[in-house]
């Protein structure tokens, strides 16, 4: 499958790829900041989060909420996300509503600042402190994930405090905390952007130079502190028991993985997929057909750029013993480690990583959403 690229850097450093592709007429804009949890230092934590819906507030041409409701009443979609190492924004409009998805996008990175105030860092606060609520606090075993990284990664580490931050943390933001937070990061030197879809490629860049060149060029920002060791490693097993009000008992099993599109990136994901693949996996023919102790298990790796995770998850059975479901998840490990896989266990997981691959790519979104990815990489 060849997808067309063409890219080029504006003079203030915002790097631009150009993706044309004629097949239906949408086209998606993408926007990725290089700044996450990561870029957090202490007792500040939570304001990469934060400022995925600060960003939506409204900038100095664009009122509160406004964004939202230009982009779909113009037929189109948005979002956001925030992640470890990066926040993206993202519109999927119609093409001839191309130039107002990169006007959105041009007026808060270069104007959000005059139009930030205390009334929406304090609503935009309690709206990600509810999200805090119902997604961790209150979703079952959604501590633990969050629990997972702080254990994973020393204090020191950027990615001790995964992406939520704390309650206390935020409530202490201020106005110049954000203000400060938004020059450092979300300038065009620390910015791609993505077009891709049913675009005039020359129109298009005289666009995006009148739109985004006109922006200041900003210093580099500090990036967070690369740690020495390629993959961390944790001089003993570390074990961590959390109670909760859940139905059922879940065993987790994390292990430190190489980073995202790193050595040994391609072969933890494929691992992974031996596993815990479905029904196909290891572990669920051990562990759910077999031993019959386990209703549900998964194994999976969150990819970052400074080190992924590698993680088994198996929802255990009411009347299952438990250290039985961990001798069973160990000697599948074991087996693994010692006998490896077969050759064609590794054939059908990565044609089934190819082949999802080249099905997500027939979305103009997620093409452009995978091009800011390896651009980041």
């Amino acid at each position: 499958m060849q997808i067309p690229i063409d890219t080029h850097t504006l003079p203030n450093g915002l790097r631009v790829t150009l993706s044309e592709d004629h097949t239906a007429p949408i086209v998606a804009v993408n926007l990725w900041y290089h700044v996450g949890s990561a870029n957090e230092r202490p007792g500040r934590t939570g304001f990469a989060h934060l400022f995925e819906h600060m960003l939506f507030q409204g900038s100095a041409n664009v009122a509160a909420n406004e964004h939202f409701e230009l982009v779909q009443r113009a037929g189109g979609t948005l979002n956001g996300s925030t992640w470890l190492d990066r926040t993206n924004y993202y519109e999927t409009v119609p093409s001839h509503q191309l130039a107002l998805a990169l006007w959105l996008e041009a007026d808060r990175m270069g104007r959000l600042l005059p139009a930030m105030t205390q009334e929406k860092l304090d609503r935009q606060r309690d709206v990600v402190r509810n999200e805090i609520r119902q997604n961790v606090e209150n979703t079952p075993y959604g501590r633990a994930y969050e629990a997972m990284y702080r254990l994973m990664y020393p204090k020191d580490h950027p990615y001790h405090n995964a992406v939520y931050g704390t309650h206390k943390d935020l409530q202490a933001a201020t106005v110049l905390d954000v203000q400060d937070f938004f020059a450092s990061f979300y300038t065009p030197t620390n910015a791609t952007l993505v077009v891709a879809g049913d675009f005039d490629p020359e129109p298009t860049k005289g666009l995006i130079k009148g739109l985004f060149g006109t922006l200041p060029r900003a210093s580099a920002p500090v990036l967070p502190k690369v740690p020495t060791e390629v993959i961390p490693t944790l001089d003993r097993p570390a074990v961590l028991n959390m109670l909760d009000k859940v139905q059922l008992r879940k065993v987790m099993y994390v292990y430190h993985a190489p980073g995202l599109y790193r050595t040994g990136d391609a072969e933890a994901n494929i691992a992974a997929m031996i596993l815990g693949d479905g029904q196909a996996g290891r572990l669920y023919e051990r562990l759910v057909v077999r031993d019959q102790t386990c209703v549900e298990v998964s194994a999976g790796v969150a990819g970052a750029r400074l080190g992924s995770l590698l993680i088994i998850e198996a929802l255990v059975k009411p009347d299952a013993d438990l250290s039985s479901v961990e001798k069973a998840i160990d000697e599948e490990l074991f087996r693994l480690s010692e006998s490896g896989p077969t050759d064609a266990e590794v054939r059908q997981r990565a044609m089934s990583i190819e082949v999802g691959m080249l099905s997500s790519l027939q979305s103009i979104a997620a093409r452009a959403d995978k091009i800011n990815e390896y651009l980041m990489a």
